[in-house]
């Protein structure tokens, strides 16, 4: 995905000519769409983010601010992403526990014939390469999901989890460079590191209006 300098945040969005919009979509100021990514109607995507190529954002998709979305992550219907987020490349939110292509009478199943499991990813987790995320689940904030693993239930918040099914493997401050077992969240759900001596905690910042 291109980088360059730091953009103007009230520059308009920037869509690329192979990239698919839904005229119904929401795109925030200083937010690039690249090329061939795909995003549905009534998707709302924040301020300030990278939608990286072959991106696919589903119908009604909330994605907040600052949001960084890697090659070929797919966004499926019921996914919300709060501000910074990080979603790695080849992602797949799925929607779905029990997937059928036909009913038992063999018609084609259609949206009426099954419920869409919604996810939420919190403020400032990351998502590894090639992670797949199964329904109905809620991610916390600045947790880290490792690249490859099959995420099967809800993740605490500063989290580390790794593996197929994803497990704990430790914890991760706010700036994500200090992962250890025996680093744990304060009583306030806090968690500092030496390397970033930051504050913030496991609460979600308040969100802004886009």
């Amino acid at each position: 995905m291109p980088t360059s300098a730091p953009r103007d945040r009230s520059s308009p969005a920037y869509v690329h000519p192979s990239a698919i919009v839904d005229a119904r979509a929401r795109i925030g100021k200083a937010t690039r769409v690249w090329a061939h990514a795909q995003v549905r109607e009534n998707a709302r995507i924040g301020r300030e983010c990278n939608v990286g190529t072959g991106v696919y954002v589903g119908a009604g998709v909330i994605v907040g601010d600052r949001c960084k979305i890697e090659n070929n992550a797919s966004l499926f219907e019921g996914l919300t992403l709060e501000d910074g987020v990080f979603v790695g490349p080849h992602v797949v939110f799925t929607n779905d526990r029990r997937p059928r292509a036909v009913n038992p009478d063999g018609s084609l199943q259609t949206a009426a014939d099954w419920a869409i499991g919604a996810s939420t990813v919190r403020h400032g987790a990351s998502i590894g390469a090639g992670a797949i995320v199964l329904p109905g689940l809620t991610i916390g904030a600045y947790a880290m999901v490792g690249a490859g693993a099959v995420v099967t239930k809800d993740v605490p918040a500063h989290a580390v989890v790794v593996g197929n099914p994803a497990r704990a493997s430790g914890w991760a401050c706010c700036c994500g460079r200090t992962r250890a077992a025996a680093m744990v969240p304060d009583a306030d759900g806090a968690m500092r590191c030496d390397a970033c001596r930051s504050q913030a905690g496991a609460a979600d910042p308040a969100r802004r209006d886009r």
